[in-house]
């Protein structure tokens, strides 16, 4: 792990673009951090997994849903969504791009096997890691995202970008996109 991995673009459209059959890009504007109104702001703005903040402003433990995966040779990537135990309530919608040689063996294959959400795996192993958010999102859902956060008409809602650096290596590209809270 001595040389540093690649960054690649991290933005919206470049995320989306994994996927070349999506058909459910939002409209989006950049925003400052602090312009991120409440409860949104405490959800995206900051440098946690948004597993653990979902959980914890939810009361409720999330589960993983793959929608869609591409894999490569050095890397994966999934849209996915999380849900609400409980309820089955989808909370987030997003795109990953993870970088596999910074993972190891174990974290691969349990990232492998889609059961699990991120960053419950990375606190699992333990693996030392620092989020770095790069972008914070004003969102208007697409109609494939109001179908999954149970929306009559295209709220607006807040995401961020973000790096997770593991082992001092950018690994994982991010979009998290809070479903609206209402």
């Amino acid at each position: 792990m001595s040389e540093p991995a690649p960054r690649h673009g991290l933005d919206l459209p470049t995320l989306y673009g994994l996927f070349p059959t999506a058909d459910d890009l939002p409209g989006y504007e950049l925003v400052p951090g602090d312009a991120v109104p409440p409860p949104y702001h405490g959800l995206l703005v900051h440098d946690y997994h948004m597993t653990v903040t979902m959980e914890a402003f939810y009361g409720d433990l999330v589960d993983v849903r793959v929608l869609d995966k591409r894999r490569t040779p050095d890397d994966y990537a999934r849209k996915i969504l999380l849900s609400l135990q409980r309820t089955g309530k989808v909370v987030q919608f997003g795109i990953v791009r993870i970088l596999l040689q910074y993972c190891s063996p174990a974290v691969r294959e349990e990232i492998l096997a889609e059961q699990t959400p991120l960053g419950r795996i990375l606190i699992k192993h333990a693996v030392l890691r620092r989020i770095e958010p790069t972008a914070y999102l004003r969102i208007v859902p697409s109609p494939a995202m109001m179908a999954w956060f149970g929306l009559a008409e295209p709220t607006p809602t807040y995401g961020r970008l973000a790096y997770i650096h593991c082992d001092h290596q950018p690994a994982v590209e991010l979009l998290e996109i809070a479903a609206p809270v209402m």
